[in-house]
């Protein structure tokens, strides 16, 4: 399928890798694993197409069709979710708008006997079998079904994609690529948005995959669950082995032993050699033998070993101020999104020196409550922070905030105070930032970088209460290790949401389990709150009940199939109209309470403002008018 011979690439005349060989066949899913700045993102760039290498080639099965799910995605904005999911079948659409057109004008036409009237019906009948051939009347159904694998609700589909956050918009992009005919998938970290469930899901669905599918994901379990051979990138070269992930780990150490040993025995040969050349050399009677040793030891292939990337972040939080001894109390706290409450009389007391962990299933509240403790929104309840408090939180896509557009020294200095300015080159080295590497821009760094750089970025400003929202995604192995010490080593308090197992070992010494609007507290580790709950894993734990939702699903496929094709495209017309009355309410309520704001602030002067309530009477009178449309629409498609 794919043939790539002697590949090279180099950035700022340095190799990122050189004279690399391998090929992609039908069957193979490959893991690319490796350092962050390895390579793996620009590999994935190369076999797609979007990057041409310095040397090499890399040769394509005549019409073979290759997917890329780039962490980087953007959408049109009007579309809703299904719409956005159908733009998978570009062939199908097409033939649509053909047959539509045929159809309109068979309506319009009298002329039934004519010659141009039997050649449209041809046309419709041609078109039909053809459309039927390609999937036309099914794929509406395999379009809903793959969202709901992703984690989408039926309810979701008539939303607008930009209503969504990246995370969700990457599991419609997924959506979009796993529908499409394929012969190869590459997928850039396919993971690191996704819950439990649908991670399941995406492992059944890769596993029966046809074609050839090549990951980059840090997440092992992944790994092995799904690929049958691992491709590793590692200071310019590849290690390739027909294995999982963990057993090419044992592999690659066992090679590696061999070869030390194997080195080890040559040298001590080539050592004796030496000797006896330096012995003979100088005797008459010996020197045809000492020639014949030296040109004998000069056609010795030294063996070598395979050298280990063994270059880390040197990473460490250190305490900015003690704080008082209680640092974060939580007094019936309760958070609704519309009717949809989170959780509710939520009770919490945080002192300082702990480090606790919050888990459960995605959904359940526990990004909500660390955005409740910095006041990212409004909620019921208190929350009060400790005397001397200094927070510092890495949200789940903290690397989002980093303007692309700027250098890593620019978004260094910009965040630094005159205390720290003169430090930004030494701790961008300390996360292995060095050299020229301090004037790329952000834009052009792997995800894994780009958190290395959030996480840099976050040192430079006080801390003693660390709050971190799956502070792992886009690190790689080795770079996991190391936040962890670094977080076991801080003398601070943590409050840490992970699904991460191996990381959060050892790490805290408390969990609460985030579960239907409450909270449990664990006194104990990851492995005693596994123990109590009777579970092998953090996926067990995050599963949700499937029999439920799988007959959900079914009656309303068969909802669905009831209906014409005139139906359901009149319904997914209300579905959108309903997203746009939705969206304007929003707007409009939001313009409403900054217009009560003014009035709060100066009465006086807004009452003398005949134009100022002519428009605030305008907005509430266009709020009533939607909220009827929404409730007359909402009644229809009930």
């Amino acid at each position: 399928m794919l043939n790539i011979h002697n590949l090279s690439v180099s950035f700022s005349g340095e190799y990122l890798f050189e004279n690399v060989t391998f090929r992609i066949g039908a069957g193979d899913r490959v893991g690319l694993v490796g350092k962050n700045g390895a390579g793996k993102s620009t590999m994935l760039k190369l076999l797609s197409g979007e990057f041409e290498p310095d040397t090499g080639t890399i040769a394509v099965e005549k019409a073979l069709k290759i997917g890329f799910l780039r962490q980087d995605i953007e959408f049109i904005p009007g579309r809703t979710v299904l719409e956005e999911a159908y733009q998978a079948f570009v062939e199908i659409k097409q033939i649509e708008g053909q047959l539509e057109r045929v159809n309109k004008e068979l309506t319009e036409r009298t002329d039934y006997e004519s010659e141009e009237y039997s050649l449209l019906i041809e046309k419709l009948s041609d078109l039909t079998h053809h459309y039927e051939i390609i999937g036309g009347y099914s794929y509406e159904g395999n379009a809903e079904r793959v969202l709901i694998g992703l984690g989408f609700k039926r309810e979701e589909f008539g939303n607008l994609t930009e209503t969504f956050s990246g995370g969700w918009r990457m599991r419609i992009e997924l959506a979009k690529l796993l529908l499409q005919d394929n012969d190869v998938l590459l997928l850039d970290e396919p993971t690191n948005h996704l819950d439990i469930e649908s991670i399941i899901w995406l492992e059944q669905f890769l596993k029966t995959y046809p074609g050839a599918v090549v990951i980059i994901s840090h997440d092992k379990m992944f790994l092995d669950n799904v690929t049958n051979r691992t491709i590793e990138i590692s200071l310019g070269k590849i290690y390739d082995f027909n294995k999982p992930y963990s057993e090419y780990l044992v592999l690659r150490e066992e090679l590696r032993e061999m070869q030390l040993a194997a080195q080890k025995n040559q040298a001590k040969k080539i050592e004796e050699t030496e000797k006896l050349i330096e012995k003979f050399r100088y005797k008459a009677t010996k020197a045809s033998m000492a020639q014949s040793l030296i040109k004998k030891l000069d056609k010795v292939e030294r063996i070598e070993v395979d050298e280990d990337d063994n270059a880390v972040m040197n990473i460490s939080f250190p305490v900015s101020i003690d704080p008082g001894r209680v640092v974060i109390e939580i007094e019936n706290v309760t958070k609704s999104f519309g009717e949809k409450t989170i959780f509710k009389d939520i009770d919490l007391l945080v002192e300082r020196g702990t480090k606790l962990a919050f888990v459960g299933q995605n959904g359940q509240g526990k990004s909500t409550m660390i955005k409740a403790i910095i006041d990212e929104f409004e909620y019921d309840g208190n929350i009060k922070l400790g005397h001397n408090v200094q927070i510092g939180y890495f949200a789940q896509n903290q690397a989002d905030y980093l303007d692309g557009e700027k250098t890593l020294l620019d978004t260094m200095l910009d965040a630094a105070t005159d205390g720290n300015r003169i430090k930004v080159r030494d701790m961008l080295g300390a996360f292995l930032f060095r050299g020229d590497d301090v004037e790329k821009k952000v834009k052009v760094l792997s995800g894994g970088e780009r958190n290395r750089l959030a996480l840099c970025k976050m040192l430079l400003s006080p801390i003693n209460v660390l709050l971190m929202d799956e502070p792992t995604n886009h690190l790689d192995i080795k770079s996991k290790n190391v936040l962890k010490r670094a977080l076991a080593n801080f003398k601070g308090t943590l409050v840490l949401v992970s699904h991460d197992r191996d990381f959060l070992q050892g790490l805290t010494d408390l969990v609460y389990e985030f579960k239907d609007q409450r909270i449990k507290e664990y006194l104990g580790d990851i492995n005693y709150f596994l123990e109590e709950r009777n579970a092998q894993n953090m996926r067990e734990i995050e599963k949700k009940t499937p029999e439920v939702e799988v007959k959900a699903v079914v009656v309303e496929e068969k909802k669905t199939q009831t209906l014409s094709y005139e139906e359901q495209k009149k319904q997914k017309s209300m579905q959108n109209r309903l997203s746009k009355v939705e969206s304007e309410i929003n707007d409009l309520e939001k313009k409403i309470a900054k217009e009560d704001e003014l009035l709060a602030a100066d009465y006086e002067k807004m009452v003398n403002d005949t134009n100022f309530f002519a428009n605030y009477e305008k907005k509430k009178k266009r709020i009533e008018e939607l909220m009827q449309e929404w409730e007359d629409i909402s009644g229809e498609l009930m």
